[in-house]
């Protein structure tokens, strides 16, 4: 039952949820360049997965230090589309966006096989509605202990596959489907994107976020626990940057441009990251001799999927 391995994805994403820092969980990089806060007094993780792409890191992650350098220099040659022996800011850019492309694609291609249940090449709503849902609907909800969760999933699934599907046919394309799945990569899905984050977070339905609501969704004191720096930190940003027209409130504009924040290309400043974190001779490029001299930091990196990167020789650019 598909509806089972969906409760067990929520489940993974709670569990990723707590492993960010909650002050980020609710920002749309467009195709995460890592499920991780890059933080480098911490570690390298966020860097690891922009270079390598999040699936594949921990493959990489497995290998003997000999074998991570030998894939190394394979993805470097990969990058390097010149073959001038450099990578450039550009290439790397490139590169990045690549893998954030590849793990949509990815993603789409597994839960494609899941719904597509005729393997006419399109997912209707009834075929997704029947592989999630189908067995609750036949027997009804009335005896489940959550039936109030599962009826707001079905409509919310309901309304998001409606709104990409952008004929109305009630069939979804691969295109549409991907609208349904990664919402936040398509303009015609953000307003849709802005609406179930608040609908998420006003918990008392007056359709705006206050302060309480929003480190509420953030942060949830334990008993006898002080506050963390971060969550002071976080009701300043709200009351300083979020709050634009100082109301106390978060509107749906408001809440759009903290989740949204369209203007940042973030794989551009990964790149740029990368860069000054690895070019020793400060040249605004990159060898392989750096990037090999900096293998454990590399290989947690985008460059590598965070070291789950499988080298395929038919994955071309």
């Amino acid at each position: 039952m598909l509806l089972l391995k969906s409760l067990a994805s929520l489940c993974v994403l709670a569990a990723v949820a707590f492993a960010v820092p909650a002050q980020e969980k609710r920002i749309h990089h467009h195709a995460d360049l890592s499920d991780h806060a890059h933080d480098d007094a911490h570690d390298f993780q966020y860097d690891h997965e922009a270079f390598l792409g999040k699936e594949e890191a921990k493959t990489f992650d497995q290998l003997t230090p000999e074998e991570s350098k030998d894939r190394l220099a394979k993805i470097v040659d990969r990058i390097d589309t010149d073959k001038d022996g450099y990578i450039n800011h550009a290439e790397l850019h490139y590169w990045i966006k690549h893998r954030q492309r590849r793990y949509i694609e990815e993603n789409v291609n597994k839960h494609w096989k899941d719904y597509d249940e005729n393997r006419d090449g399109k997912i209707g709503w009834h075929e997704y509605k029947n592989a999630t849902y189908g067995f609750f609907l036949e027997e009804g909800l009335d005896d489940l202990e959550n039936k109030e969760t599962y009826q707001s999933m079905f409509r919310r699934d309901e309304r998001r596959f409606k709104t990409a599907d952008r004929d109305g046919d009630g069939i979804a394309t691969r295109e549409e489907f991907t609208a349904f799945l990664h919402p936040e990569e398509f303009d015609y899905m953000k307003d849709l994107v802005v609406l179930e984050t608040m609908e998420d977070i006003d918990k008392d339905g007056d359709g705006k976020v206050n302060l309480d609501e929003y480190i509420g969704d953030m942060y949830t004191p334990e008993d006898g626990e002080s506050e963390p720096d971060w969550v002071q930190t976080e009701r300043k940003h709200f009351s300083e940057f979020r709050d634009a027209n100082k109301d106390g409130y978060l509107d749906a504009v408001e809440v759009g441009h903290w989740i949204l924040p369209g203007e940042v290309d973030h794989a551009d400043n990964e790149a740029k990251h990368l860069i000054h974190e690895t070019d020793t001779d400060k040249d605004g490029q990159l060898t392989l001799v750096e990037i090999l001299n900096k293998t454990d930091y590399i290989k947690t990196s985008t460059i590598t999927d965070y070291g789950a990167m499988k080298v395929d020789e038919h994955d071309e650019l």
